[in-house]
């Protein structure tokens, strides 16, 4: 099959643009290497050659298409050189005057009918074409590093940006073997915009002491399935890539309280604890590898305490069963006894909120985080409040763990962990979709493929529940009484109806 641009020329030649030209000539297209560092383009190319000799080796390529990959690579050292492509992509500095500069002085060498692209994450793609004579001819082609591995790739159309150059770059990253997604241009598009939630949550959590990074982490992947805790994926990324980009989306959202950025990344930035390639950020690194504390060991207690379950308990049939299982003595009287330990599993509110509201005596309740079937979970998570007694805490500890189950034991707050944190992404996703940045079903590929989450935002949400998101919100908009909590209309108004997120509107 022939490519869909027959010369396609890449301006920047590290890693992300090496990639791109990866795949454009495994796609089938001869490609330009220009970079205005000397031997960059030609470092590049090596590089490549490299890259597929392993591939030849490993029997994913012939040596007769290793060898003919090469030869459709060049390497050029003067930007006039780019003259004959059919389509050129920068990959360069995430600097607006430097890209805008770019572009212009390639809109004057190739012809009129070339695409134009910038693999720009979170610059705005109309801005960077604002200063064009043809700004019809450019969108946002953004990939993920590293791109060869990566599989999506968002197609951003500009406010001028012709609908035939999308339809054009759509098509070359389905011969790439590519995902598109068409995004709106809107600041963070379609993957950093709904990553939003993930790590600006969990900082929230740590920064009011609730628990450490360690325990977030575990909790998060144990509890949801996440890959990567936060602050492991943040490591992993690096701080000088992603605090940046934080603070970008909420500047260019003049100030939305969802993007809210941390002082936690912003100190540790400064200080260059940056992340895993220096060796320390919110892990310290040996050879590569985080040092992970260990866990708190399970507290012996001689003799349980019989438990009480508040009747307003989430999931409380559930947990009754689980008490059952878990051999616990149960009180169904309709006010604990003196020596109970008092559960409650709020959605959204804190534990000594509802002992407050349900007069329970606070030395002896617990919370414990029903959002999710305890079955389909590999951690339990329980909250103490201010005022709980360390030998019920011990004792809830102790309960919880009995069938070798991992516990967390966390400080009170609006929300646990895991609720916080998933409903934060599901309610920005909601919004996402109520700007209308991009279809319920890109936003779910996107993420899936972009950020690697077990599931997309909005499935996430319909696993718990609409109306449980809704609730967990709130709640949480109570307790803080912060507008980042306020949900969005797109979320309401399904919750309200009983629809899935994940329903299509005409």
């Amino acid at each position: 099959m022939q490519p869909i641009f027959q010369t396609v020329g890449i301006v920047g030649t590290g890693a992300m643009g090496r990639g791109i030209a990866q795949m454009a000539a495994q796609a089938g297209s001869s490609v330009l290497l220009f970079d205005m560092q000397p031997g960059a383009a030609d470092s590049a190319r090596l590089a490549l050659a490299d890259t597929w000799q392993k591939l030849s080796v490993k029997g994913k390529l012939t040596p007769q298409e290793q060898v003919d990959l090469l030869a459709r690579v060049s390497c050029v050292d003067a930007l006039s050189a780019l003259a004959p492509c059919h389509l050129v992509i920068e990959a360069i500095v995430e600097k607006i005057e430097v890209k805008q500069r770019l572009f212009s002085d390639l809109e004057a060498l190739l012809p009129s009918q070339a695409v134009l692209a910038t693999n720009t994450s979170s610059l705005s793609v109309t801005a960077i074409s604002a200063a064009l004579k043809r700004p019809g001819q450019l969108a946002g082609f953004h990939f993920f590093n590293p791109v060869p591995l990566m599989r999506v790739v968002e197609v951003i159309a500009g406010l001028k940006t012709d609908a035939t150059v999308c339809q054009q770059l759509t098509e070359f990253a389905r011969q790439f073997g590519h995902t598109p997604v068409s995004a709106q241009d809107t600041p963070g598009f379609i993957v950093n915009h709904a990553g939003r939630g993930y790590g600006t949550e969990a900082l929230r959590v740590v920064s009011e002491r609730v628990a450490d990074f360690a325990t977030i982490d575990r909790i998060l992947k144990d509890q949801m399935g996440f890959r990567l805790g936060p602050f492991e994926l943040m490591d992993l990324t690096a701080l000088d890539v992603s605090h940046p980009v934080m603070e970008s989306i909420y500047r260019q959202y003049y100030d939305e309280p969802r993007y809210r950025p941390s002082v936690i990344t912003a100190q540790r930035l400064a200080g260059g604890v940056v992340g895993k390639k220096v060796g320390e950020g919110f892990y310290v690194y040996d050879n590569g590898v985080a040092r992970i504390p260990a866990e708190p060991s399970v507290p012996t207690v001689a003799t349980l305490p019989p438990v009480w379950v508040s009747p307003k308990a989430a999931r409380r049939p559930e947990l009754y069963q689980l008490l059952k299982d878990l051999g616990a003595h149960i009180e169904t009287a309709a006010q604990p006894s003196n020596l109970a330990l008092i559960l409650v599993a709020p959605l959204g509110l804190d534990v000594t909120t509802l002992a407050a509201v349900e007069r329970l005596d606070p030395t002896r309740t617990i919370g414990i985080d029903m959002m999710l079937d305890d079955a389909s979970t590999k951690r339990r998570v329980l909250a103490t409040n201010p005022a709980t007694r360390p030998d019920m805490r011990d004792a809830a500890h102790a309960l919880f763990a009995k069938d070798g189950k991992a516990v967390s034991m966390v400080r009170d707050s609006g929300g646990f962990v895991t609720q916080r944190v998933v409903a934060t992404i599901v309610n920005i996703a909601a919004d996402m979709c109520q700007q209308g940045v991009c279809s319920p079903k890109d936003l779910e590929v996107a993420v899936t493929l972009g950020l690697g989450y077990p599931m997309g935002p909005l499935a996430m949400g319909d696993r718990i529940g609409p109306t449980n998101v809704l609730e967990i919100l709130f709640n949480m908009q109570t307790v803080y009484g912060d507008p980042r909590y306020r949900p969005s209309p797109w979320l309401r108004r399904r919750g309200a109806l009983g629809l899935s997120l994940m329903h299509e509107e005409d």
